[in-house]
């Protein structure tokens, strides 16, 4: 019998590593994978009754509750109710903090004059307005909206602000001194070269947006994904607040997931200092 060659005496890694990558790479297994020791925890303190089962319900329930209340049309209802809330007010927050992002950006004097103002304003909470909204507006959806549209407003102002800033100031001459007018450097300069931090502002101020519509849906609110959860704790039914934390999570994961990072992620590369690798680029 011949002796194993040197090809027969090498180890197979090449399958199992391959094997292990394709799973890293799967999509289902990178966003659901993280959560299944959390989601087995959850069972495991559940069904062992660490505390009482009034206080703590395990997954299987939360799951039950949510094929009821999505059948009956009350979680639909309500969901819908939250998200006709968020578009309004980060739409008017867009705008808002759009026109002041640009104004103060694009003008030293508004910029040194305006700064402050950001970034006293940015440090106070929205929910800290919310008692003198119900003073101003009472319990409607006014209030709500207007806690939004000021939780969106100064991080994109100051993302725009900011990003306008690092556009270098050796780009605006370089295009100056090739003919451009003033309108074509901003077209074509400032506004690209600060829109990765816009597109940043946007995600954060959503990010933003989306929590403070809760807090005020808690608050303030009589229907909506925060009431839901506010009225279930009212009447001591811990399933809907698992429930409706579970819902907020999942939608915000997915639409951060979906759009707001390949957004951002597309923006920086094409437009920022950042450039996708020439394989991933073929």
């Amino acid at each position: 019998m011949s002796a194993p060659s040197v090809a027969d005496q090498r180890p197979v890694v090449a399958p199992t590593l391959g094997f292990r990558r394709r799973l890293l790479d799967n999509t289902v297994v990178r966003n659901v994978g993280p959560f299944m020791p959390i989601v087995l925890l959850w069972w495991l303190i559940a069904e062992l009754e660490v505390f009482p089962s009034a206080f703590f319900v395990g997954p299987d329930v939360v799951a039950v509750r949510l094929v009821e209340l999505s059948r009956n049309g009350i979680l639909t209802g309500y969901l819908a109710d939250s998200l006709y809330r968020l578009g309004t007010g980060v739409l008017v927050g867009l705008l808002v903090g759009g026109v002041f992002g640009l104004i103060i950006g694009l003008s030293r004097v508004a910029r040194r004059f305006a700064w402050p103002l950001l970034v006293f304003f940015q440090a106070i909470g929205d929910i800290a307005w919310l008692p003198l909204l119900i003073v101003w507006f009472g319990f409607s959806l006014l209030s709500v909206t207007a806690v939004i549209v000021y939780t969106v407003v100064f991080p994109l102002a100051l993302s725009i602000t900011a990003g306008i800033a690092s556009v270098p100031e050796d780009m605006r001459r370089a295009s100056a001194s090739l003919g451009a007018g003033r309108w074509q450097t901003l077209t074509e300069v400032v506004l690209p070269g600060a829109l990765p931090g816009v597109v940043s502002g946007m995600r954060t101020g959503l990010g933003y947006g989306w929590r403070a519509l809760i807090a005020a849906e808690i608050i303030v609110g009589t229907s909506g994904i925060g009431f839901m959860m506010f009225d279930a704790r009212r009447v001591g039914e811990v399933t809907d607040v698992f429930l409706g934390m579970i819902v907020l999570g999942v939608l915000w994961y997915a639409l951060d997931a979906l759009i707001l990072a390949p957004l951002e992620r597309e923006t920086v590369e094409r437009w920022g200092m950042v450039r996708r690798p020439a394989a991933a680029a073929k």
